[in-house]
C-alpha cells in the first residue's frame, strides 16, 4: 500500500485570518498572566509575539496549544471555535508547536528522527517492532524534509552529535513532517551563535512559504528581518501591533523593552 503525503498544508482560502483569539484572559489565583488579548493572524504571513520577560507570551502560547485552558475568552481557527478542544484535536487541525524543548531522540540518527515523527503522523508511532523494509515508504518523504531544512548531508549523523543550530533546524523537519498549517515557534534563536542564528532565521523564512507562523522570539534583528507583523505584550495586554517599524517607534513599547520612552528597539534582545 502506498503512502501519499502532501507538501503543502490544505488551504482554508475562506478565512483571511487563521487564528483569531477574542478577549482571551488566563488568571492564576488572582494574578492575571494573559488580560483580554484580541489577536488576529494573518494567513500566510510571519507573525511575531514579543515582550519584556514575563509578559505572558509562553502562558499565551500554552493557552493555543490546550496545555492551560482560559478563564475567558475564544480562541478560533480557520473560522472554527476551538477553545474547549484538547491539545491533540487541536494539533491534528494542523496548530504545532516547536521549539519549546529539545523534541528530538539523540541517539537516533537525522534521518531516523524525521522518519519517527512522520510515523506519529500516521498514526503509528508505537509499532517500532516493524521491519526496516516496512518503514522505506517513509524514507523519501524523511529526505525531502531534510533538504528543505539544509540537513541533507546529516541525514546518517547520530543526533547527539549535531552542534546546537544544527539539531534547532532538525526540530523544524519534525515539525514540518507533521505537516503544521500554524506553526507556533517559542523561541527558535534562543542559546545561538550569530552564524546559527542567521542560518535559522533563513530557514524558518524558507518554510514559511505556504504556511503560516506565530513565533515568540527575543531577538529584534531576527524580528526586524522576517515578521510580516509584531504584536507586544506587557503584563498580559497587547500594548501595539503593527509592523516592526511602527512598534518600534511605539513609546510604551519603548519604555516596556528600555525603561525609556527615548530608547531604541534596534538591536535590543
Amino acid at each position: 500500500m502506498s503512502v501519499r503525503f502532501n507538501t503543502q498544508p490544505e488551504i482554508h482560502l475562506s478565512a483571511e485570518f487563521i487564528l483569531e483569539t477574542r478577549g482571551l484572559t488566563k488568571e492564576f489565583k488572582g494574578f492575571v498572566a494573559v488580560n483580554q488579548v484580541d489577536l488576529k493572524v494573518r494567513r500566510g504571513h510571519i507573525h511575531a509575539l514579543i515582550g519584556p520577560n514575563g509578559a505572558g507570551k509562553t502562558t499565551f502560547f500554552n493557552l493555543l496549544t490546550k496545555f492551560l485552558h482560559p478563564s475567558h475568552g475564544s480562541i478560533n481557527f480557520n473560522d472554527i471555535d476551538i477553545t474547549t478542544e484538547g491539545p491533540a484535536q487541536t494539533a491534528r487541525r494542523g496548530v504545532v508547536r516547536s521549539f519549546q524543548i529539545s523534541a528530538v531522540f539523540p541517539h537516533m540518527t537525522v534521518l531516523e528522527n524525521v522518519r519517527a515523527a512522520l510515523q506519529r503522523n500516521l498514526g503509528t508511532s508505537f509499532h517500532f517492532w516493524k521491519s526496516e523494509s516496512s518503514l522505506f515508504h517513509l524514507h523519501e518523504r524523511a529526505l525531502a524534509l531534510l533538504t528543505e531544512v539544509d540537513l541533507q548531508d546529516f541525514a546518517d549523523e547520530l543526533t547527539v552529535n549535531l552542534p546546537y543550530g544544527r539539531k534547532r533546524a532538525l526540530e523544524l523537519a519534525t515539525t514540518l513532517a507533521l505537516e503544521p498549517e500554524l506553526m507556533l515557534l517559542d523561541e527558535p534563536t534562543q542559546g545561538m551563535g550569530h552564524e546559527d542564528v542567521a542560518r535559522v532565521t533563513q530557514l524558518i523564512k524558507k518554510v514559511a512559504a505556504g504556511r503560516t507562523i506565530l513565533m515568540v522570539e527575543h531577538n529584534m534583528n531576527v524580528v526586524s528581518s522576517i515578521a510580516d507583523r509584531i504584536t507586544v505584550l506587557q503584563r498580559g495586554a497587547i500594548i501595539a501591533d503593527g509592523t516592526y517599524g511602527e512598534v518600534s517607534r511605539n513609546p510604551l513599547v519603548m519604555e516596556a523593552y528600555m525603561g525609556t520612552a527615548d530608547a531604541s528597539l534596534q538591536g535590543a534582545h
